[in-house]
């Protein structure tokens, strides 16, 4: 089984700064992963050429089934605000995504308030920014595999120190209460050490993935429930591509029974 997680960017290059399909497919249709956490997900968004990044990485995959959960309406950086029930589908949207090559058995979307004042960010064309918080959400499916049930959640944590770490035990809560083995991909906005204090979940994998053209730091996790990792074999591998777009690498890991 391949896990695998990966800031999509909105499916932008750091080399020319554009948006193409074509592009984000072949990034993703490398990964050959069975289950992919994505973050930064546009969708209907007129900067990402109106695509909907969460089924173009689904038919990257050849999976079977994948979900786009909305944290906001609008566009981050313009005009925003929180998703709610009553959003047009039509309307720019802008969260996360999960894509599986298993049947899922049952989905759970659960919200990750926004800090609730405006924290300072190095903006690399503006400088240092004060900027509003961004609610979050984790969204996770029970998946129906080979070896059984397996529940996998996704995630992208807010810059905010402190807020990041509440909404990460949240994260964890919620994902306790659905069936074991249990594992968390995003990008947590926090070094591998914190999140392991924090949550005392095992890291399936150390790599740096952020900057990526010369990564530095790991903001990018695939972890592991400890009190039922040993289901889910082994790690033999673990892979960092350096991918057409985004400012993050990919995580990849390869577990084996």
């Amino acid at each position: 089984m391949r896990l695998a997680t990966f800031n999509l960017l909105h499916g932008r290059s750091l080399s020319d700064g554009t948006v193409h399909a074509d592009r984000i497919h072949a990034a993703i249709a490398d990964l050959d992963a069975d289950v992919l956490g994505l973050q930064e997900v546009d969708r209907a968004q007129p900067r990402s050429g109106l695509l909907d990044l969460a089924a173009l990485a689904a038919d990257a995959l050849g999976a079977t089934t994948h979900r786009f959960a909305a944290a906001v309406v609008g566009t981050p950086g313009e005009r925003w605000e929180p998703w709610h029930s009553g959003a047009d589908i039509a309307h720019p949207q802008y969260g996360i995504a999960l894509v599986s090559r298993y049947p899922v058995v049952r989905w759970q979307v659960t919200s990750l308030p926004a800090a609730p004042v405006r924290s300072p960010v190095y903006v690399p064309d503006g400088g240092l920014l004060l900027l509003r918080d961004e609610p979050r959400v984790l969204l996770a499916a029970v998946l129906d595999t080979p070896d059984g049930p397996l529940t996998v959640g996704t995630t992208h944590l807010s810059f905010v120190p402190g807020w990041n770490v509440r909404q990460l035990r949240a994260a964890v809560r919620a994902l306790r209460a659905l069936p074991g083995p249990r594992v968390l991909l995003g990008d947590l906005n926090m070094p591998s050490g914190p999140v392991r204090a924090f949550t005392g979940w095992r890291s399936l994998a150390r790599a740096a993935t952020f900057p990526s053209p010369s990564p530095k730091t790991q903001l990018d996790h695939v972890l592991a429930d400890p009190r039922s990792a040993g289901h889910l074999g082994r790690v033999v591998q673990v892979r960092t591509p350096h991918a057409p777009v985004s400012d993050h690498r990919p995580l990849v890991v390869r577990l084996d029974r």
